[in-house]
């Protein structure tokens, strides 16, 4: 006998009010997920009806889509802690269908741990193929090599880019335009590691192999170009520290103002 999903049982009981709800959108949740039998499969064929070109079929996708949940189980554990950072974090997210359907960073960040999953299995040609249609569909680009944590919220997600040799930690959100690049032609380990806890404003630059600290905080607009300290705020072009986070989370906490400390500050000098 299956295991109890509550995520799921509460996503086909969202399905079921929202279909009572609104006539116009009973085909699609019947097709998407009240007819599927696991958030996996229902998954699948969400992202592949958004993803498929002429080029590949819509089933084609979608079987690529069910074989690398199969053979990596813990994908659905990681899309199910990522389901539940949105519904704990975003408060646009009003049930736990919403992601599912229509939240384009919950989806690309799905679709990113299929292409993972495919470039560690030498399936290149596949995984560069899947990170480009993410990249069309979505607005976002993550490289199938990066190496990415679970309960990642990727709030809005439209222009977000990480690089091939970028990690995220656990329990990271991130606004949209974020940047986690390189700073030239660098070669080998050359792009940012964001260590759990961290919250990252709109539109920052984080760039080069550096190290931002568990429960930092990157103020929107910012462009990083050392590393960042644990629990440190930073903000500005150059970055500097401006204060400590008030929250030993702020990745939960969602609080983008900045954290004045007189003992953090120091406007004279970069990071």
């Amino acid at each position: 006998m299956p295991s109890p999903d509550p995520i799921w049982e509460q996503i086909r009981a969202d399905a079921t009010v929202a279909a009572q709800h609104e006539p116009a959108l009973a085909s699609m949740l019947q097709d998407i997920i009240l007819r599927r039998s696991s958030l996996e499969e229902a998954l699948s064929a969400r992202l592949a009806h958004k993803l498929a070109y002429h080029a590949t079929p819509e089933s084609q996708l979608e079987e690529v889509f069910l074989q690398t949940f199969r053979a990596n189980p813990a994908i659905g554990r990681q899309v199910r802690a990522d389901i539940m950072a949105v519904k704990e974090r975003d408060p646009a997210c009003r049930t736990l269908l919403t992601p599912v359907l229509f939240f384009k960073g919950f989806q690309a960040l799905t679709c990113h741990r299929f292409a993972h999953h495919l470039w560690q299995n030498g399936r290149i040609e596949l995984a560069l193929y899947l990170q480009s249609l993410v990249a069309e569909v979505f607005a976002v680009d993550i490289h199938p090599a990066a190496r990415l944590g679970c309960g990642i919220l990727l709030d809005h997600a439209t222009g977000f880019v990480v690089g091939e040799t970028s990690v995220i930690d656990d329990d990271v959100s991130i606004l949209h335009a974020v940047t986690l690049g390189g700073t030239g032609k660098e070669q080998g380990d050359r792009h940012p590691k964001i260590r759990s806890g961290v919250l990252i404003g709109a539109g920052a630059k984080i760039l080069g192999n550096i190290e931002i600290g568990v429960g930092a905080k990157i103020g929107a607009n910012s462009v990083v170009l050392h590393d960042v300290p644990p629990h440190a705020t930073v903000a500005g072009v150059p970055a500097r520290i401006v204060g400590r986070a008030a929250h030993a989370d702020p990745a939960r906490a969602m609080d983008h103002q900045l954290d004045h400390l007189e003992e953090y500050v120091n406007l004279g000098e970069g990071i």
